[in-house]
């Protein structure tokens, strides 16, 4: 059976799933060096992408659509969509369950949507697809095993669900704390560098902008310092906020600015930034901590994170630090890039599977394009590109096979150069145009972190953060964050990747098994679809592409 989930609106994509296995999942901001968080635009596209991939609409068993947030007039969830090129409102399930619903697995049904071949398609709500996605994802539904699953996303507060594997059960547990997903981001829009006049901007930029915040946040928080006889300031301010949503027009941190001398003396905004991240890190964990305990003291204490609060890795590293949890999984796509792939999997889960085969290099295809004039080609293997690395001292952009799902995994699209330079990360960040406090990643091998990194366990999808071991920051001191921590990303040698054979030849050669990676893409858009994106950008001399190398004395 074939199902194809949509995500219509920000991070749109089209995934397809054929009898519990992912063949692919397309984000729109991959294609043609789109913009990040893209939305869908046009119905079209889910033709296209499936043309691509060498189906039509016919050979789809059932169209899912993922629920969202925004209503028509009549107050019924919609998504503003074209369709062979006229505007409709395509109608969806919403955000979150309702009370008297069939829980987070009720199945809403449609008709008269415009996706070609289709008479109608189901739909789920957006917080199912983050909840069924991730587990069915997880190592846990794999093993048959029940597990929490925790959703933040950024419409809700954030929610503890049980997902019984043996019996399909879903259950919502508890919402853990009055604050939605979006509030670091939105209080961090009102300090610098975020705070900045909207006006003139259109919607989908105000979206874009808001969406980038959280992110580059995380990074900025450690120019600064933890306060923590801020947090009972902080206490005292959401319990003015009983209707939290209000903070998703910034009203927190509006209120610490207007009163900035009185509640926070002496904090700069990296300080302010850096103390929130840290006080809602440590409200989750706390109580989650006592849900869990109070109520399942016996249970299997699996745990999975999804939702856009997901990728915050100092939060992510505090929970399975706390060995509340004897495993914790997070997916690589746990923000709304894998909405669509959720809410096939939703499909998938009401039809009797519970597990999702996949891999992480489902997304679009790498192609090659026409260079520009300058660039030459030559054969290049992946020992021969390691030495290029150790010797030249270069970044390279290395594209192969098909792109990675979500935001932070990476191989297939990465800028990879070596990390025992220390001018490397700003030379890294200057090039791709990025704030000089944001992090470059180190990709090491997954049997030599424990040696370099604490914990340094298996993290394929940069998704935790590492400290160095004592002697290594001084070794690979551009992988070293303000910190000294590192977004690390682990690759298995026997990994059947390029990036894999690249990083296993550069250890052998250099005796250093960490090489810089950042991923290769254009200032805020997707990663590049071709060579020909990356030579026309021009960022780096070399380019190196499934065995070919492509070299320009004029670019870098």
């Amino acid at each position: 059976m074939l199902i194809c989930g949509i995500k219509a609106s920000h991070d749109g994509a089209v995934a397809v799933i054929e009898d519990g296995r992912l063949l692919f999942s397309v984000e729109i901001e991959k294609l043609k060096n789109g913009e990040r968080y893209s939305s869908l635009g046009d119905l079209r596209r889910v033709t296209e992408i499936l043309a691509a991939e060498g189906l039509s609409p016919s050979d789809i068993d059932q169209f899912v659509v993922d629920g969202w947030y925004t209503k028509d007039a009549s107050g019924e969830p919609t998504i503003d969509v074209d369709a062979d090129g006229r505007p409709v409102q395509l109608r969806v399930a919403p955000y979150l369950e309702s009370p008297g619903d069939d829980g987070p697995l009720q199945r809403h049904t449609f008709s008269g949507h415009g996706i070609e071949g289709a008479d109608g398609y189901a739909s789920f709500t957006h917080v199912a697809n983050h909840l069924l996605g991730a587990y069915c994802a997880s190592p846990f539904a794999a093993r048959g095993e029940d597990a929490f699953v925790l959703v933040w996303d950024g419409g809700i507060v954030p929610r503890l669900y049980w997902v019984q594997a043996a019996t399909h059960e879903v259950t919502l547990i508890s919402a853990l704390m009055p604050v939605t997903g979006s509030s670091f981001g939105d209080f961090c829009a009102q300090f610098k560098p975020y705070r900045r006049n909207t006006d003139g901007l259109s919607t989908d930029q105000q979206i874009r902008l808001h969406l980038s915040i959280a992110g580059k946040a995380m990074a900025y928080a450690a120019m600064g310092r933890v306060e923590t006889g801020a947090f009972a300031v902080l206490d005292d301010l959401i319990a003015e906020f009983p209707d939290i949503t209000a903070e998703k027009d910034g009203v927190l941190g509006a209120k610490v600015v207007s009163n900035r001398d009185e509640l926070m003396p002496g904090l700069s905004d990296a300080d302010i930034i850096a103390t929130y991240q840290a006080y809602l890190g440590r409200n989750l964990l706390e109580r989650l901590t006592s849900v869990v305990e109070r109520r399942f003291p016996k249970e299997s204490r699996n745990l999975v994170l999804s939702g856009g609060c997901a990728l915050n890795i100092k939060w992510n590293t505090a929970i399975r630090a706390s060995k509340v949890f004897q495993e914790v999984f997070i997916p690589p796509f746990p923000n709304d890039s894998g909405a669509a792939i959720g809410t096939a999997v939703c499909e998938m889960f009401r039809r009797g599977r519970t597990v999702l085969e996949w891999d992480v290099h489902s997304g679009p295809r790498i192609t090659t394009g026409t260079l520009s004039a300058g660039w030459r080609a030559r054969p290049c293997d992946e020992r021969q590109l390691a030495a290029i690395l150790h010797t030249e001292g270069e970044p390279v952009v290395v594209l192969s096979g098909r792109a990675e799902l979500g935001p932070r995994a990476l191989g297939n699209r990465s800028i990879l150069a070596p990390a025992t330079d220390p001018r490397m990360k700003d030379r890294l960040n200057a090039i791709k145009n990025r704030a000089a406090y944001r992090p470059v990643a180190p990709i090491c091998l997954e049997d030599r972190a424990p040696e370099i990194f604490t914990p340094g366990t298996p993290d394929p999808y940069m998704l935790f953060e590492h400290r160095m071991r004592p002697g290594w920051a001084e070794r690979v001191p551009a992988v070293v964050h303000l910190d000294g921590t590192a977004r690390l990303q682990t690759i298995a040698p026997t990994q059947d990747t390029d990036t894999a054979r690249i990083l296993a030849a550069y250890a052998e050669i250099s005796g250093v098994p960490v090489l810089c990676n950042t991923s290769a893409n254009l200032e805020g858009r997707g990663f590049f679809p071709d060579v020909e994106s990356a030579a026309r950008w021009g960022g780096t001399r070399y380019i190196w592409s499934e065995g070919t190398l492509y070299t320009s004395p004029d670019a870098g």
